[in-house]
């Protein structure tokens, strides 16, 4: 009866400790981003490291290689892209008003026919902005200075965590070991064979996402720009990068990508033809994603349903930023490994017989 009472005791412990420590993550979670993404780029390079270790070499003088490689890799990047970036951008910028106006005259009064609702008025969001603003007039000075203030401390943060995420990546990396060492010694041993086996597993799911799912995005990336430059459209690279950026979410890419190439191709080319080739492209590159890329690169142990990436991806954002956003996918991942072990326990239990 003793020993029951102090099981009972230590479940109950245990429960507040996990709770505690997940509203102090809830807390702490506008910091966290720099010691996070850490942690996320040490894991993801800890395998490197550890290729260069069986050649002998020590750990440290191994770490300061694969940094100075992805720093040679980054400077090279920047170097070569941004110029290539900035005239997309500047092409852009010139194709957006033509884009706007297409919508406006002719995109709008087709939808509001076909549908049968009421066309939106843009003289009346104008009207409305403008209201806005005068009734507002009286604390513009003020709501300037704050938002310039505003913006500083950003800036500022930004640059912080900027600086923040190299750094704690170098010493995570060097310590990497003694760290995993340390959070195994935390697991009771009761517990620590299960413990161990879904960590493996969920060290599987994560490989098949990060090391398969970014390929297939640079991948798409690569393709959709190489495929709209070829075709003859002026943003064509830096509406490929964005596709292939988005393309982490399922069947977004594709829809927003041939949505904005069509009407960007019709705007510039005036005939539907150009139009016809950029529904061609998406639709051979939808084909080699679903049927090569993601098949051979990511799999299926992932194993999760495109409405719950949605969910996903809304809930990282919503509690963590963009940072959440890009974090949201392994998470749920993860989460979907230990659901099934949950799920599984739950079949082999008396409630459940």
């Amino acid at each position: 009866m003793e020993s029951l009472t102090i099981h009972t005791w230590n479940k109950f412990y245990l429960f507040l400790t996990v709770l505690f420590l997940g509203w102090l993550l809830y807390l702490l979670a506008p910091i966290l981003t720099p010691f996070l993404m850490g942690a996320l780029l040490a894991y993801l390079v800890d395998p490197l490291v550890t290729q260069l270790m069986r050649l002998h070499l020590p750990r440290l003088l191994s770490v300061i290689i694969i940094f100075s490689l992805l720093f040679f890799v980054i400077v090279l990047l920047v170097i070569f892209l941004i110029p290539v970036i900035q005239t997309q951008l500047e092409n852009l910028s010139d194709a957006l008003p033509d884009m706007l106006d297409w919508i406006q005259v002719t995109g709008i009064p087709w939808l509001s026919e076909q549908l049968g609702i009421h066309e939106p008025s843009m003289n009346t969001l104008k009207t409305s902005l403008v209201e806005h603003l005068t009734k507002s007039g009286d604390n513009t000075a003020s709501k300037f200075f704050n938002t310039v203030l505003h913006s500083g401390f950003v800036l500022v943060e930004w640059l912080i965590n900027l600086i923040l995420i190299p750094v704690v990546t170098f010493y995570l990396l060097l310590d990497w070991n003694k760290v995993i060492g340390g959070i195994n010694h935390l697991i009771p041993r009761r517990i620590e064979p299960t413990v161990v086996k879904l960590v493996k597993e969920c060290n599987a799911v994560l490989s098949a996402f990060f090391r398969g799912q970014f390929i297939v995005m640079i991948a798409l990336g690569v393709l959709y720009s190489i495929g709209l430059t070829l075709i003859g459209l002026r943003i064509g690279l830096i509406l490929g990068l964005i596709i292939g950026m988005i393309s982490i979410v399922p069947y977004l890419g594709v829809i927003v990508g041939i949505v904005v190439a069509s009407i960007a191709a019709y705007i510039q080319f005036g005939a539907l033809s150009s139009v016809l080739l950029v529904w061609l492209l998406f639709v051979l590159g939808h084909i080699l994603e679903h049927t090569y890329l993601t098949p051979k690169l990511v799999g299926n142990r992932i194993g999760l349903h495109p409405v719950a990436v949605i969910f996903a991806i809304l809930a990282g954002g919503k509690l963590f930023g963009f940072f959440g956003v890009l974090l949201a996918l392994p998470a749920a991942a993860i989460i979907m490994v230990w659901l099934r072990f949950l799920m599984s326990q739950y079949h082999a239990s008396p409630l459940y017989r």
